[in-house]
């Protein structure tokens, strides 16, 4: 008896603690934006206040290595600010570790703002990716000391000039361009496409400028377009070159550069390690980026004048990003079992 009295006293404690640590939350969806410039609600809007003030989240939770808090609903919906550059990826890597929640199932998508190629888009125009593509690793020598015949300083590693094929010296990261799940994408475009976003006197002033680029002088709109990701925040016609010819270098002439960001190779980078892990479904990644400004000056600009003039598409691709993507959010949680639960194949 008292050898049962113990067991029994033993397994009423487990229990109790059991009954003190709940099940993790399972997600179906998290939305990640990169910064917000100052409150969270109220003021002039980041890439995260949109979704703070129009979703429906009733929880703030603190994660320990995430700078922001985490928000959340009842419906599986998480809302997150994750830094911007390197920091991303290190906050996702907290924020997917965390014992609290089970995202083995949930969908993640990247809602921020970029530089638009404006052989491709416009201002306030939203691309989905199919494409991320890693614009941090590389040789580089100053653009003042490079070969007369060479159109930028940027060398892939292994390579001799720019655009050699990449050849593997065994310490550069093992991807460097990073397929998204093409149906999933096709699906996003298809529910976003018609989705109306904003135009501005100003927004449709600057796009005059870029004479001889049809695609920069549209109305806001929505398409697929690849992204690359570089901790520099770059400009000009030099670089744009160089990105578009590094995008179509990595991933072997199926991508197409689109849009410029700081952060997606590092979104990408901690998604696919935590694919390994098994925390995550690397197949349900997107990557949707909204134009706040061009990536290159309209001719008849120097490069340094363009960077100078700001991001003239700055609150209307904000508005866009959330209008675009909210659309693939709502989507994922109104039909859930019945498309997005088992995966879109």
């Amino acid at each position: 008896m008292p050898k049962f009295g113990l067991c029994l006293g033993v397994f009423l404690g487990l229990a109790v603690l059991a009954a003190a640590d709940p099940a993790p939350l399972k997600v179906k969806v998290v939305v990640v934006t990169t910064f917000e410039v100052g409150a969270d609600t109220g003021d002039a809007p980041g890439e995260f206040q949109l979704w703070a003030t129009r979703e429906k989240f009733t929880q703030k939770l603190n994660v320990p290595g995430m700078v922001h808090p985490v928000y959340a609903n009842d419906q599986g919906e998480l809302a997150v600010v994750s830094g911007t550059t390197v920091r991303c990826a290190q906050q996702l890597m907290a924020l997917a570790l965390d014992p609290r929640f089970d995202f083995t199932h949930a969908y993640w998508i990247l809602a921020g703002i970029a530089g638009v190629d404006p052989a491709d888009g416009s201002l306030a125009s939203a691309a989905w990716a199919r494409f991320v593509v890693d614009g941090d690793i590389a040789y580089e020598i100053d653009s003042r000391e490079v070969p007369a015949d060479w159109p930028y300083g940027l060398i892939p590693i292994g390579g001799k000039k720019p655009n050699d094929v990449p050849h593997n010296e065994g310490w550069e990261p093992a991807t460097m361009a990073y397929p998204l799940n093409p149906a999933l994408v096709a699906r996003a475009y298809a529910l976003s496409k018609d989705v109306p976003l904003v135009d501005t006197p100003a927004m449709q002033s600057a796009r005059a400028a870029y004479v001889g680029l049809p695609n920069a002088q549209r109305p806001p709109f929505v398409m697929i377009g690849d992204v690359l990701g570089s901790c520099r925040f770059w400009h000009g016609a030099a670089m744009t070159q160089w990105a578009n010819d590094w995008t179509k270098l990595w991933t072997k002439g199926q991508g197409n550069f689109v849009m410029t960001a700081m952060e997606d190779q590092g979104y990408a980078a901690a998604l696919t390690e935590l694919a390994t892990l098994g925390k995550v479904d690397f197949q349900r990644v997107l990557v949707l980026r909204t134009a706040s400004n061009y990536c290159m000056q309209p001719p008849g600009k120097s490069a340094v004048s363009s960077l100078e003039e700001g991001f003239v598409g700055y609150i209307p691709s904000v508005e866009s990003a959330y209008r675009v993507g909210s659309v693939v959010v709502h989507d994922i949680l109104a039909h859930w079992g019945e498309t997005y639960e088992h995966g879109v194949k």
